[in-house]
């Protein structure tokens, strides 16, 4: 099969980018998207022309590092795949397809197809983690984890933070992302200590990174290719609201609550 690709090419964050044409020639329909993208850097190589820059990792959708947007759609048609998942099949011969990156303010392009998401890195600094005790890790059945606590932390946890829920949002929102890991740990009685102050510094370091307000688009869980549903965000929200009423200062006298 034959395609037509717009993709958007740019230097660096300083640089203005623009969308270059590239013809995809006889491309297998059960190559991955990526590997199609491998075929045509080969020919621009060939060429002596500089390669369409793009991120990817392990190519199995586990790792989060592939992030493209395919007809403005993140990662691309088929539901709950990722970009490096997406096989050419779902293409027709013939087709124009126009790449582009993640859009938001808190992704700045590094070069083509390539945002920085160093964000969601600072965002799980500030509070995704639980803090225990080293030595001898503990017996695995030491403390009990009631069944759908522990199947909703593994529905959380499925995020691979590949920012897709932020490119597909109206507002450019990280509100899921920062929803699931905040409650992976939180439906853990591991993660119960910190369960509120995690809640409230990991929103307040995705408000410093400019990510936007969540408005209930639902744009988020429909781009997202592990479906991390929607009913994390409101757990968020209630955790958040809480923590900042125990955290407020107390009228009068000062200190918290």
């Amino acid at each position: 099969m034959n395609l037509k690709l717009h993709v958007w090419r740019q230097k660096n964050a300083q640089s203005a980018g623009r969308f270059v044409t590239y013809d995809a020639r006889d491309i297998s329909p059960d190559m991955s998207f990526l590997e199609m993208l491998d075929v045509v850097n080969e020919g621009l190589i060939l060429k002596g022309e500089d390669p369409i820059a793009f991120d990817h990792d392990c190519r199995e959708g586990i790792c989060g590092m592939c992030g493209v947007v395919v007809n403005g759609v993140p990662h691309g048609p088929r539901k709950a795949t990722t970009a490096c998942q997406l096989h050419m099949r779902s293409f027709r011969d013939g087709d124009e397809v126009v790449l582009e990156p993640w859009r938001a303010k808190a992704f700045p392009v590094l070069k083509d197809l390539i945002v920085d998401r160093g964000a969601f890195d600072r965002i799980i600094a500030a509070g995704g983690f639980i803090s225990v005790a080293t030595g001898n890790a503990p017996d695995g059945n030491a403390i009990p984890v009631p069944k759908q606590a522990a199947d909703l932390s593994m529905d959380a946890a499925a995020c691979i933070g590949c920012g897709a829920c932020v490119a597909a949002c109206p507002n450019a929102s990280a509100m899921l992302f920062v929803a699931a890991k905040a409650s992976h740990l939180g439906y853990l009685p591991q993660g119960q200590p910190e369960r509120y102050k995690r809640a409230l510094k990991m929103v307040e370091q995705m408000d410093k990174e400019g990510f936007g307000t969540c408005t209930n688009h639902g744009e988020c869980s429909r781009a997202c290719p592990k479906e991390i549903r929607q009913e994390f965000i409101a757990r968020l929200n209630r955790d958040y609201l809480k923590a900042s009423i125990i955290d407020r200062p107390e009228t009068g006298g000062g200190g918290t609550g």
